[in-house]
């Protein structure tokens, strides 16, 4: 810990008195929370709470002020960039507490849910009812820590971000007030939008603990198409072409050969092993059936030599599971190392060039690493596969992400599409946003946070 900050020990007393047995400071419990599945070292916080509501939370967030003690939300631990590391030590909230489906209102495609409440959980509860929630990231994370890091996944093509989803939300700030954002109105003009501001903030500037979300409708119909390509660029200029006829995907994801043959063998398929193209699309049955035929002709026209075209429903959930299990399937390619999970996102015109670039410079340096991304937003991820004992391999791995970003950064994109900031891409900010927007983020910070006790280390870089 530096000096700026106070010692558990001020509050862990009172914090005690607040939870009894949900506190804890067991070195197992504490090494858990902080570590995500990124490539950085964990961070461990001090002591593990573990609220079960709104109240307790800002209770919490108000011992930690008073003492100065760091506060560190938590939620599945399914980030990539080090967000949960205790950098400062401090207290860790686990929300997984906070797991109630508060409300569903079914006629105005809303509900309320704690942020502890897991995207499967969800799922589940509004399968039953004819509904969905939108937002897939592949992980079954909490829908808190979601909102928290801005997620998407495979839908955001066709449905949007968190950002687009969200309708409102309850967060802790750092001196323990709660405040309430947006609401049930589809749309306001009321005040500082402070929905989006929180969006994304990693924790930074207060503890997410409800989310009213956006729901829809089951779709009367919906199919999948794949399709396999001779060469990488030939399966992404399918799917900027996809994309630029306005057929409307609601998913569109690439995997390249080296993903295949991690799939094929993690996940028992047989998928020939060359660059895949995965397209789904919803709607009426008449017009899923044109827009997955005019897909497949986009594809042949691009030397697609197997598209297949499914509505089956158990063909499609056997199709998508191998996006699901991607990134685990891609660690298996090297079981006893790790891996560093990046993705950047750049606009769809510069998309085939980067991608093309990013498989060149990888199989000249020789790093297993398979390339993967929800191409129809222009969104891809690479799977570095190093040994952290390796200093030769940990340099080059280092090396090759720096370039991808750069490269990135220079093609008019951003450094993340998706992941976060955390702290293991604060480098890259100042680059992309520039040294003013930096500023004024600080001062936002400064603002809702003047102690800096909550997430210290993640997002703002230091000055």
């Amino acid at each position: 810990m530096t000096g700026r900050y106070g010692s558990i020990e001020a509050v862990l007393p009172e914090v005690r008195a607040l939870l009894g047995e949900r506190v804890t400071t067991s070195p197992d419990e504490r090494r858990h929370h902080g570590t995500d599945e990124g490539w950085q070292d964990p961070a461990a916080p001090e002591a593990v709470a573990f609220p079960h509501s709104t109240e307790e939370v800002a209770r919490l967030v108000r011992l930690c002020t008073e003492a100065r003690v760091p506060v560190i939300p938590f939620g599945a631990g399914t980030s990539f960039e080090g967000g949960v590391g205790a950098l400062h030590g401090g207290l860790c909230l686990d929300l997984s507490g906070l797991s109630r489906i508060l409300a569903v209102h079914d006629s105005d495609l809303d509900c309320l849910v704690e942020a502890g409440v897991r995207r499967t959980q969800l799922e589940e509860h509004l399968g039953r009812r004819g509904l969905f929630f939108s937002v897939d990231p592949g992980a079954d994370a909490t829908i808190g820590g979601m909102a928290a890091t801005g997620a998407s996944g495979t839908t955001t093509v066709g449905y949007g971000t968190m950002r687009e989803a969200v309708l409102g939300l309850t967060v802790v700030l750092a001196g323990g007030e709660v405040v309430h954002t947006g609401g049930r109105a589809r749309k306001s003009s009321a005040g500082y939008d402070l929905t989006h501001l929180l969006l994304g903030s990693e924790g930074t500037l207060g503890v997410i603990t409800e989310v009213a979300l956006r729901l829809h409708g089951i779709p009367e119909a919906s199919a999948v198409g794949r399709a396999g390509f001779a060469a990488l660029a030939q399966a992404v200029q399918t799917a900027i072409e996809i994309m630029q006829r306005g057929l409307g995907p609601v998913r569109l994801e690439l995997l390249d050969e080296v993903q295949v043959a991690a799939s094929n063998a993690y996940s028992g398929l047989d998928l020939p092993r060359r660059p895949h193209l995965l397209v789904e699309f919803h709607g009426t049955p008449g017009a899923v059936a044109e827009q997955v035929a005019a897909a497949g002709e986009v594809a042949a026209a691009h030397g697609a030599q197997d598209w297949r075209s499914t509505s089956d429903a158990a063909e499609r959930r056997r199709l998508w599971k191998i996006r699901h299990e991607a990134y685990y399937a891609a660690r298996a390619l090297r079981p006893a190392v790790r891996g560093m999970v990046t993705d950047v996102c750049v606009p769809l015109s510069r998309l085939a060039d980067c991608i093309a670039e990013t498989r060149a410079d990888l199989d000249a340096s020789g790093i297993p690493a398979p390339i993967l991304g929800h191409v129809g937003d222009g969104n891809f991820h690479v799977v570095l596969l190093f040994d952290p004992e390796d200093p030769v391999e940990s340099a080059q791995v280092r090396a090759a992400h720096d370039r991808l970003v750069q490269r990135a950064l220079g093609m008019g994109g951003t450094c993340t599409g998706e992941h976060g900031v955390g702290h293991g891409k604060l480098r890259y900010l100042a680059a992309e946003r520039g040294a003013a927007a930096v500023a004024a983020m600080r001062a936002v910070k400064a603002a809702l946070d003047p102690q800096g006790i909550m997430n210290p280390g993640k997002v703002i870089p230091p000055e």
